[in-house]
Parts: C-alpha cells; sequence; structure tokens
C-alpha cells in the first residue's frame, strides 16, 4: 500500500501530516453541507502549502508550518523562485491568495437578504484544494510514475466520508450497504491498487466464493479492473462516477 510517506517522501512529518489531516477534512464536510468548517480548512491548508513549497526552493524546510505577516506578499515573493517547477513559482502561489480570500472575507457577515454564498465558496475551495495537493504528489513522489498518476487522478475524483482509517486498516462506516457499494467505496478511497485480501479483511465478508462473485460482476460492469491472477483491484473512471453519485445523493 502506498503511504502518506512515499507521496511526499522529502516533505518532513511535521509538514506532511498536517497537509494531509486538513485535506482529508475539507472534503467529509463538504459532503456533508458543513461549509463554514471546509473554508477554515482550507485557510490552514493554505499556511501548510505555503510553508512547504518556501522551503522546497530554499532548501530547507521548515519543522511546522508557519502563518506570513502579509500572506498575499509573502505569496507573490515566491515567483521569484526560478530553480522550482512552474507550479510552485505561478500557479500555486496564485490560487493561495484566492484560498485564503475565501477563508478570511467570505462566509461571514452575511445577513439579511443576502444570499449566502458558502456552498458555491465551498465548491471553488474544494476543487482548488484537490488541484494543488495532486500538484504536490506529482512533484514530490518517490512512487512509479503509473504510480503516482493514480494516486493524482484519485484526488482528482472523490474523497468518501464513510470510510474510517487507522493504519492499515479501513472500515466502511455504514454497515448497511450493499457488498459492491462497500467494494466502490473501499477501492475508491485507496490512492493505490487494492488487493483481494486487503478487500476481504476491511469488509469483513467472510463468503470468500460471495466476494469474488461481487468483485467479478463490477469488473464485468468496467467499475472497477480486478485482476485476478495478480489479486489486484483498482477503481475505473465507470466506478469513480458511480461513487460520485452515490455520495452526492447521500448528501442531499
Amino acid at each position: 500500500m502506498i503511504t502518506r510517506k512515499d507521496l511526499l517522501a522529502v516533505v518532513p512529518n511535521g509538514l506532511r501530516e498536517p497537509l494531509f489531516s486538513e485535506f482529508n477534512s475539507i472534503i467529509p464536510n463538504y459532503l456533508e453541507s458543513r461549509w463554514r468548517p471546509s473554508e477554515l480548512s482550507a485557510g490552514l491548508l493554505c499556511e501548510i502549502v505555503y510553508t512547504i513549497i518556501q522551503g522546497f526552493a530554499a532548501g530547507k524546510f521548515a519543522s511546522a508550518p508557519s502563518k506570513p505577516a502579509d500572506f498575499v506578499t509573502a505569496c507573490r515573493a515566491l515567483e521569484s523562485n526560478t530553480n522550482v517547477p512552474r507550479s510552485f513559482r505561478i500557479l500555486i502561489p496564485r490560487m493561495l491568495p484566492a484560498l485564503y480570500e475565501v477563508r478570511n472575507n467570505r462566509g461571514v457577515g452575511h445577513v439579511g437578504g443576502d444570499v449566502d454564498p458558502n456552498f458555491m465558496d465551498s465548491t471553488v475551495v474544494v476543487a482548488m484544494v484537490k488541484w494543488v495537493v495532486a500538484e504536490l504528489v506529482r512533484v514530490f513522489h518517490v512512487v512509479s510514475v503509473a504510480e503516482a498518476q493514480t494516486v493524482v487522478d484519485s484526488l482528482a475524483e472523490i474523497t468518501v466520508p464513510l470510510v474510517w482509517t487507522e493504519g492499515d486498516v479501513k472500515r466502511v462506516l455504514d454497515t448497511s450497504l450493499k457488498l459492491k457499494q462497500k467494494i466502490l467505496i473501499l477501492v475508491g478511497s485507496t490512492p493505490s491498487k487494492t488487493s483481494h485480501a486487503d478487500l476481504a479483511r476491511w469488509s469483513e465478508e467472510e463468503n470468500k466464493a460471495y466476494l469474488l462473485k461481487a468483485l467479478r460482476g463490477l469488473h464485468s460492469k468496467r467499475q472497477v479492473e480486478f485482476n485476478e491472477a495478480a489479486g489486484l483491484v483498482q477503481i475505473l473512471p465507470p466506478g469513480s462516477k458511480a461513487l460520485a453519485d452515490f455520495v452526492s445523493k447521500r448528501s442531499t
């Protein structure tokens, strides 16, 4: 299984873990209609991303995130770092102030007849945050190009607020779901290919024949790619769409 350390190996733990912690709080808040927590977390994530890019450009990472006194000016200063990828010099430094603006000056003080902008603001926040984190993975990964692309694609698809993760253990929290739904959630929330053994362990499906039948059914619908010989499962675009539709219906 690809770990967080694999994805951002050169980034110190004091920056890497807060980054993923904030990222993993934004999407569930969004899908559960908690717009303002989503925006506040995005503000914290901006500071973490700034610290990572600034440290990369300087050749020495800070041990923990820090907040510049003037965030916009600090981000503009990153544009002079010609020894880093263009996305770190131009794109992300210009996106972070916009995210920060949503955090600071939107979603507050809206009273009376003013139309509440929190939903559309959070939708923008989620899209931008996913892109920024995916770009960090693309630049910093120490996995294969194919594995890195899978991770980036999964970040760009959907993050599911139905899964509890602790170490190498995952659990679908809604026990009323059908096995095929559980499989899509588990596979869709895993950046790398999922082993058949892990799915059996995570789903706690004791009937091995039933699990195999479900995997073959999803494979035939091209929702997952199930390599029986290797015992590996990977979500496919139709499966990502089915999963997104399922989560969207639950959040409405």
